[in-house]
């Protein structure tokens, strides 16, 4: 086993227990001076202390584990592009308070950046975004969360037993769903009128589907005080934010309604996580499965931790979620080398990828081109690519890894966070010179590296 040495999440730990080193001590079997050793990263974190905080304190021993701080330093790693993979390991590891910090600094001179932008733009003639921010607070909250919510995942999972979402609305709220007329509304999934106690849903939708909308709704209706308390959230910092997560928790409610956390997760374990046995089990589609899938981090009984991804053929990113140490970069797009975008050329194949970041950390990667035919003849069909990841010692719980041999560092693909966080010295697909670094500029060498920097 690794040693684990967590000696500033350990010291944290116990000033928010308001506990001194001798009672801590006391409760963890060691003496005093040991404790201080463990806090000051003199001595590892054994296995039997490991088990008795989680015995004594309810702490998950993978709170204590180096991948409790992946997520932090790859946020560090965009927020300060020149410092060292060695100073952003200390800083996130002794001081996870000050790295928080930073990178709430970070975020502010972020938005104040992009506010400007779009001032600047409106100044010069140009639109503006209307509200550029709103959506990404929201996907700040659910990543804050590791994309679990367990207030709402219990709730669903036990109202969820045996019952329909439609059938709920009728007898515990008094609503009626009615199918639309075909081809009225196309562009809308889900019209509630509040005076009427109607819900109107398309015709279009397929079982799962319809469900899924029902129990949306039947969210807001009998849990509307709790989605209000959980929309609170420190990142959270308008009102239309606030209202953006009220639906995404809501929507969240219906997954797990539909797929319920205990059935869901066993049928995944003994299906290998393949995410197409486990739609046409629940009659729902690949996309949902893969959504779900990232969130079963309950606990005491998880999943497999995933990321999640949705992106377009310009690479644009629609949904993005995370229970790994995977981050997402929000500066000079994503990787073209991740097989996410690989997969639109396979439409409907489902593409496998070991893909090692620039840390050293290695992920698996499944991804697989999703969207529907056009509803009425002239339209343009909807296709995205969606990407379902967990850090590479979890493949061989998948069955999309059948085969391949996980161990081989020549099957690796090197990808980055982005090409402006990237620190890769010689990719060739390069859009952007890494921030922070002086390009190499000399008439008499041409080199394939587009960008090519100093040491």
């Amino acid at each position: 086993m690794r040693k684990v040495f967590a000696g500033a999440r350990l010291r944290g730990l116990r000033q928010e227990r308001s506990l001194k080193q001798v009672e801590m001590a006391r409760e963890l079997g060691v003496s005093p001076s040991y404790l201080n050793q463990m806090e000051r990263n003199h001595r590892p974190l054994s296995v039997p202390v490991l088990l008795r905080l989680a015995e004594a304190f309810g702490v998950d021993p993978g709170f204590f584990s180096e991948s409790g701080t992946a997520r932090l330093i790859a946020e560090l790693r965009e927020a300060l592009p020149e410092a060292s993979a060695e100073d952003l390991d200390e800083l996130a590891g002794s001081l996870p308070s000050v790295a928080r910090s930073v990178l709430a600094l970070h975020r502010r001179y972020r938005d104040a950046s992009g506010q400007a932008a779009a001032l600047a733009e409106v100044r010069d003639g140009g639109a503006g975004p209307a509200e550029p921010m709103a959506y990404e607070q929201v996907r700040d909250f659910f990543y804050a969360r590791r994309n679990y919510v367990g207030e709402l995942d219990e709730l669903a999972e036990e109202l969820a037993a045996g019952r329909s979402a439609e059938r709920r609305l009728a007898e515990r709220h008094g609503v009626r769903v009615v199918t639309g007329p075909p081809g009225a509304e196309e562009h809308r999934k889900r019209g509630y009128d509040p005076a009427a106690r109607v819900l109107t849903l398309p015709a279009r939708l397929t079982p799962g589907q319809r469900e899924f909308q029902a129990a949306t709704q039947l969210a807001f209706l009998e849990h509307g005080p709790l989605l209000a308390e959980l929309a609170q959230g420190e990142e959270l910092r308008t009102r239309q934010a606030r209202q953006l997560a009220r639906i995404g928790l809501a929507n969240y409610f219906a997954g797990a309604f539909i797929l319920p956390y205990g059935a869901f997760l066993d049928a995944a374990e003994a299906r290998r996580y393949d995410i197409g046995l486990l739609a046409d089990a629940f009659g729902v589609g690949f996309e949902t499965v893969c959504h779900r899938l990232s969130t079963l981090q309950r606990p005491g009984r998880k999943g497999v931790p995933f990321s999640f991804v949705r992106v377009d053929r310009a690479g644009n990113m629609s949904k993005r979620q995370s229970a790994t140490g995977f981050h997402f970069s929000r500066a000079g797009g994503t990787c073209p080398l991740w097989n996410v975008y690989a997969a639109f050329a396979s439409p409907g194949e489902v593409k496998t990828q070991i893909a090692q970041m620039p840390d050293g950390r290695s992920y698996f990667w499944v991804a697989r081109t999703v969207g529907g035919a056009p509803v009425r003849h002239g339209a343009v069909p909807k296709v995205f690519a969606v990407g379902l990841g967990c850090e590479l010692r979890h493949a061989r719980r998948l069955v999309y890894s059948a085969g391949l041999d996980l161990a081989d560092p020549r099957a690796a693909v090197p990808i980055g966070l982005g090409c402006k966080v990237c620190d890769r010295p010689a990719c060739p697909q390069r859009a952007f010179p890494p921030a922070g670094r002086p390009l190499l500029v000399n008439e008499n060498t041409s080199t394939v590296e587009p960008y090519p920097t100093a040491p």
